[in-house]
């Protein structure tokens, strides 16, 4: 007997959202909750793990770009701001390279289960959100041992991660829903998001860049990613991280990653509406 004929008949017609909104946040989070503890169960160091691997990324570049390219030697804070900017990365990546899969990895479930499809990648975005929320808090406690001040502006940031969240949850969607018929999505997704981590100042200041071109920076602070990090270092680490608007050299310039966010996060859940009720048939 085929592993398709033991999982049963597919089940269609649940669409994304669900009738409650209620019960699709009940589920992702308790999906989410599951996740989160099964990905350390029976594991010595627990959530550590997910501190230390974010770590050892920042050690390697730290040594690389500061004694061996000499880079970041002029930025004020510059081991914070890297470190900000890998925690930031690797919660994009997480969420995104795991919404990717989520669908088809549940498949059983959604198989057999009616439920609001939009709760499996919501429940991945979740988990990387635990995850990012905890790592944060690190990096505060990094950057105040650095000599870092506590400033009003920090109030900034908890809009910021709920843009980013939202934004990832836009990109997650899409992702997902594609990767059910497209299997393609997944390498082509990888690539992406390592032209993402070097075409993005991560690992080098955005003062770099302006030096160089600053047309080629306006172009970054396009892209929402890069835009919500680079105000994170403005409003976390020190004023002289230059904002998005400075930038972008005009407040009013803020709207277009703004509206491009806006504008992936309705093509996500627009083409995840349209397929969910087909996906159970498509798996």
């Amino acid at each position: 007997m085929s592993a398709r004929a033991e999982l049963g008949p597919p089940i269609k017609g649940p669409t994304a959202f669900g009738d409650d909104p209620r019960r699709l946040w009940n589920l992702a989070r308790t999906l989410a909750v599951s996740d989160f503890k099964l990905r350390f169960f029976g594991s010595a160091l627990g959530y550590l793990w997910q501190l230390v691997r974010p770590l050892l990324l920042f050690g390697v570049l730290y040594v690389v770009f500061t004694e061996i390219v000499r880079l970041g030697g002029d930025v004020e804070l510059y081991p914070v701001a890297l470190l900000l900017g890998i925690v930031v990365f690797t919660f994009f990546s997480e969420a995104t390279g795991g919404a990717v899969t989520s669908l088809v990895d549940r498949e059983a479930l959604i198989r057999k289960v009616e439920f609001p499809r939009l709760a499996v990648p919501l429940a991945t975005v979740l988990t990387a959100l635990f995850n990012v929320t905890l790592n944060l808090g690190a990096v505060v406690v990094f950057l105040l041992l650095a000599g870092g001040e506590l400033r009003l502006s920090w109030l900034e940031l908890p809009l910021l991660v709920a843009a980013l969240a939202v934004f990832t949850a836009g990109v997650s969607m899409l992702l997902s829903a594609l990767f059910v018929r497209y299997r393609d999505v997944k390498p082509i997704w990888e690539v992406a998001l390592q032209l993402l981590f070097y075409g993005t100042p991560i690992f080098y200041p955005i003062a770099v860049v302006i030096e160089r071109s600053e047309v080629a920076a306006k172009l970054m602070m396009l892209n929402p990613f890069a835009a919500i990090l680079q105000q994170s270092r403005h409003a976390l680490i020190a004023p002289s991280h230059p904002s998005v608007p400075e930038v972008l050299g005009s407040g009013w310039l803020v709207l277009a990653p703004v509206a491009i966010g806006v504008a992936v996060v309705a093509l996500g859940y627009g083409v995840f509406s349209r397929r969910a009720p087909r996906i159970a048939e498509q798996l």
